[in-house]
């Protein structure tokens, strides 16, 4: 792929010009879709230098074929069907390819078509305030003598990437594949802050954990979302570079190029990892924090029971009490009664009689009632 030689055909559309290109990434307030300007900055280089930054992607394509020895490196953001498909002429780009980079949600991959890699990157960022990561895709189209990038979403910022290869000419002289390897570093290198926040609510959660925090639970599950997420943005990565290093002697890649991609393979391979284990690690403390719950759901289960066991006893008592003290209140309510013709009603013992009859009935049900431990 170091190789370079003109391309087989132009194929353009004069009468469609391209979008001219726009200065900054978001504007104050955006302009309609079909006024939306993609392309963030075309830039031409010979040798390693800044030789133009053309204001149109037409402009862009002559000044291209007028400097053969020159390099084109295009940035675009979110582009139309109209703009990439004048790209896909332009430099011959494969149709199948051009599809991906119009989608979104594609999964990390590199793909050789003919003299032009197509290579698609998951970034990550991590957001302090929301304490999340904030996912990004970048596509990635690297050819004999251009470089065009696809981004969708904030992340990653290539505006660094382009001002280090600028401050190296060395380095940028080196070709498209520098500036592949280098954009491949920057979202690499663009994992460790994210590592770092999630290590920290990994540690935060542990605490909320075992401090009985009920709102653990969901920032427990949308973290191990988003560590999903993370492991299909590293784990394909590891393959992709490995599979850059096995084709170092087939395309003649530059020793110093070869270098910086196994720094970047020792790297993304150490990310891949920590993503691995905090997802294990998600995974553990979800079941430590069901088990504690579970036992805090028994706790508070035990102390209901006991507590109606309590009031179980209480209430037999009451009832107890209850029932002695009706059985005199039954009795003295018959003879309370104004009717003439009631037994012993004119017996001179029928007095001490009742009372006698009232407390011998409540002397056997307190028996009784002791007996059963209800008093």
């Amino acid at each position: 792929m170091s190789d370079r030689r003109p391309r087989a055909a132009w194929r353009r559309q004069p009468e469609q010009p391209p979008a001219a290109l726009d200065s900054s990434p978001a504007a104050a307030s955006p302009p309609p879709a079909e006024q939306r300007q993609s392309v963030i900055q075309a830039t031409l280089y010979r040798d390693g230098r800044h030789v133009s930054s053309p204001t149109t992607l037409a402009e862009t394509f002559r000044q291209l074929r007028e400097h053969p020895d020159g390099m084109a490196w295009i940035g675009l953001h979110r582009p139309t069907e109209k703009e990439l498909h004048s790209l896909a002429a332009e430099f011959d780009l494969h149709e199948l390819a051009v599809e991906d980079a119009l989608e979104a949600h594609q999964r990390p991959k590199l793909e050789r078509y003919g003299d032009t890699l197509f290579v698609v990157l998951r970034a990550a960022r991590y957001l302090d305030a929301q304490e999340e990561v904030d996912f990004g895709e970048l596509h990635v189209f690297v050819g004999p003598d251009f470089v065009i990038t696809v981004r969708h979403g904030a992340a990653p910022d290539l505006s660094a990437v382009r001002r280090r290869m600028e401050e190296d000419p060395d380095l940028l002289a080196l070709g498209p594949e520098a500036v592949l390897y280098a954009i491949l570093d920057a979202v690499v290198d663009d994992y460790a802050p994210v590592v770092s926040g999630i290590q920290n609510d990994i540690d935060e959660i542990e605490t909320e954990v075992f401090g009985g925090d009920p709102a653990v639970s969901r920032r427990i599950y949308e973290l191990s979302r988003e560590m999903v997420e993370f492991q299909r943005a590293t784990r394909p990565l590891v393959g992709m570079l490995h599979g850059l290093m096995a084709g170092f002697a087939k395309y003649g890649t530059d020793e110093e190029l070869q270098r910086y991609l196994r720094d970047v393979a020792d790297h993304v391979t150490h990310t891949s990892e920590r993503v691995d284990g905090f997802r294990q690690a998600l995974t553990e403390i979800l079941t430590v924090n069901a088990t504690l719950v579970t036992q805090q759901q028994n706790a508070e289960m035990r102390a209901l029971a006991e507590a109606g066991f309590e009031q179980n006893e209480e209430i037999k008592k009451i009832s107890a009490w209850a029932a002695i003290l009706f059985a005199p209140t039954l009795v003295g309510t018959i003879y309370g009664m104004n009717f003439d013709n009631m037994p012993e009603l004119h017996w001179a013992g029928g007095y001490p009689f009742a009372v006698v009859l009232m407390a011998a009935v409540c002397v056997s049900l307190y028996v009784v009632f002791k007996k059963k431990d209800w008093l």
